[in-house]
């Protein structure tokens, strides 16, 4: 085999990168098509970007699930979300299923806000202090949740290959004040946190499940794959979607009912049984953990052949490396890369910016992953572009082994 250190790179077979922002720096977009990598997955994570994820897929979306018909501008796929570090800024109606185009709703008074920020941030006080009331009110408007569904199922209808994503959960992400009088132009698009400083208040993990859990429902009804972001919440992220398929288990096949059946030695070790095809299922039936940073441990949970659903762990320098790009591959990333099964792994960049720095981390991370693996470029290459479809398109899906990595 040819030491993936020092082959050239073969980017003519297709590159993908399975989770980015690049419309966090709306300049950088026109460099997509310019770029090594033949697509991006691009999320979206609060009110200031959704629309320009739609916008982007105007011009750059890809038409259809077969690499091989795209023209070079078609070089994204959509993802629609609310990501954890905004879910303060929705409450939770039940409002059956408003449309998207319905009136604005109208803004909470100062009394009704106060008591939204209380009763979902922590600490908890019971009794506010005057100090807490002003950062609460200098948070922004929360709006309805229900809106925000009813939005992002347009878009899902709009763009028929879009994925759900960035959800998930943030048990460590503190608050960020309000900006300190006008916010400064720049290039950066609104929302993020741009330096501002923290306030002492985190979303509560309960109303994070629940915002977390209506997307993944919405993926469900959908029928489309997912991104999610965990940290410090890898057991949180992992219940909450085990509450989505609890019932719908599939059934576990043992090698002797297998063998005397006469199925093949690679047959699934499950299968999924009740269905008569025609009703969504509760659950999504792909999800991404997005630079998954938990212990191998926590990820062979997800392993179990009865689970239904298809996971799949991508790996980034910015998160993973600590944007290290120069050191040595830590052993801990050996281990973890290694934990997750060949046909489950996908690279990402996790960038705000598209272009060739996006470019290089792919590079970096697929060369890192080839020599864990123990793959040549080529077939390294290949295996992760063929998993990317899979996590986006559902083509092709596999059944979990019990053969090793």
């Amino acid at each position: 085999m040819s030491n993936p250190a020092h082959d050239d790179f073969p980017w003519h077979l297709g590159v993908f990168d399975a989770h980015c922002h690049p419309t966090d720096i709306m300049t950088s977009i026109p460099t997509l098509p310019t770029m090594q990598a033949r697509c991006l997955t691009i999320m979206g994570t609060r009110a200031q970007d959704q629309h320009l994820v739609a916008h982007v897929a105007d011009t750059y979306g890809v038409k259809s699930a077969n690499p091989a018909a795209w023209d070079r501008k078609e070089c994204m796929i959509p993802c629609f979300g609310w990501h954890p570090w905004f879910a303060h800024t929705m409450y939770l109606d039940d409002t059956p299923t408003p449309s998207a185009d319905d009136a604005s709703p109208k803004p909470l008074t100062p009394a009704a806000k106060i008591s939204h920020y209380q009763s979902i941030l922590t600490p908890h006080r019971e009794h506010p202090s005057d100090d807490d009331k002003q950062i609460f009110l200098s948070l922004p408007d929360p709006s309805p949740f229900s809106a925000f569904l009813a939005q992002t199922r347009d878009y899902l209808t709009t763009y028929p290959l879009a994925l759900v994503g960035e959800i998930g959960l943030d048990r460590a992400f503190r608050i960020p004040e309000a900006y300190a009088g006008e916010r400064a132009e720049n290039e950066l698009t609104p929302g993020g946190r741009e330096g501002r400083r923290l306030t002492p208040f985190r979303c509560a993990p309960a109303h994070q499940k629940e915002v977390f859990k209506r997307q993944l429902q919405l993926a469900a009804e959908m029928g489309r794959g997912v991104s999610v972001h965990g940290v410090q919440a890898h057991g949180m992220v992992f219940e909450a979607i085990r509450e989505l398929w609890g019932g719908h288990e599939r059934v576990v096949v043992s090698k002797r009912a297998r063998k005397k059946r006469g199925d093949g030695a690679h047959t699934s070790l499950s299968e999924d049984v009740g269905d008569d095809g025609l009703k969504p299922k509760p659950y999504p039936p792909r999800v991404c953990l997005h630079s998954f940073s938990g212990a191998p441990d926590a990820f062979k949970q997800y392993l179990a052949p009865s689970i239904p659903i298809s996971f799949f762990a991508s790996f980034s320098t910015a998160v993973n490396l600590a944007n290290d790009l120069d050191g040595e591959t830590p052993e801990a990333f050996v281990k973890m890369v290694r934990a997750v099964p060949d046909e489950m792994v996908l690279v990402e960049s996790d960038l705000h910016t598209a272009g060739a720095e996006m470019d290089r981390r792919l590079e970096d991370m697929v060369r890192r992953v080839c020599e864990i693996k123990g793959w040549g470029l080529e077939e390294g290459v290949g295996r992760l572009g063929a998993n990317w479809r899979r996590f986006v398109f559902g083509e092709g899906e596999v059944g979990h082994s019990d053969e090793g990595s």
